[in-house]
């Protein structure tokens, strides 16, 4: 079976063949319904793809890969992000002005997500976690696969994830001041990323980062050991 990184890395490859499959559509100034069905093919990829990352993926990597904290908060950022260009993109039929412009920020966006996590994260992932605990770790992402949501939920609380939510809204789309999440951006917006707070999953670094219990029954610390 292939492992964590395998598996996410497999995930954007076939992004990336409807990104450039839109591509395509749009240079030959193909018909709405054309373009439309691949842009429905991206939600349900990206949707599902994000929720096994914030549920599974990224909880263990803050868990045992110290380094790679900063990285995991900037990608949650840019799910938000991404996922309400996506819930305004499920609203759309295709033929709109702005439709074709809206994806291809969709894409750039998502590109640059891709590029971080395989550039920045996945190298600290794999030297952190054993390829044994990697295995395991894709097994558990393939199982929350069945009953990840198919549509954009960029309201949806990102607290397992390990971390909970900042002062002005963040990956959670939840304020410290009275609970509620943002509101939905107005046509062509995209929402401010507000920073992400610590979770309450464990006790405060040196660094005053918040700590979490190790989720594969290990933790490498910088200087390489085991605790």
């Amino acid at each position: 079976m292939p492992d964590a990184v395998t598996v996410l890395r497999e995930d954007h490859r076939r992004v990336e063949k409807l990104f450039k499959e839109f591509e395509k559509l749009e240079k030959k100034d193909a018909g709405a319904a054309e373009k439309r069905r691949v842009v429905e093919e991206m939600i349900r990829e990206l949707s599902v793809h994000a929720d096994v990352e914030e549920k599974v993926f990224y909880p263990a990597v803050r868990a045992e890969v110290e380094e790679a904290e900063d990285v995991v908060l900037e990608g949650l950022e840019e799910h938000h992000i991404v996922k309400w260009t996506l819930s305004e993109l499920s609203g759309m039929k295709g033929d709109e002005e702005r439709f074709d412009a809206k994806v291809t920020v969709l894409i750039e966006s998502v590109r640059h997500h891709v590029e971080e996590e395989e550039g920045e994260m996945f190298p600290k992932v794999r030297e952190a976690i054993p390829r044994k605990a990697l295995t395991e770790l894709a097994a558990k992402m393939e199982e929350a696969r069945k009953t990840a949501p198919t549509e954009p939920q960029p309201k949806a609380e990102a607290t397992s994830a390990g971390g909970g939510s900042g002062g002005s809204g963040s990956a959670s789309g939840s304020g410290s001041a009275g609970g509620r999440g943002p509101a939905a951006p107005a046509s062509g917006g995209a929402p401010a990323a507000g920073g992400s707070g610590g979770g309450s999953g464990g006790g405060s670094g040196s660094d005053g980062k918040p700590r979490k219990a190790g989720l594969l029954g290990r933790r490498k610390t910088k200087s390489g050991s085991s605790s």
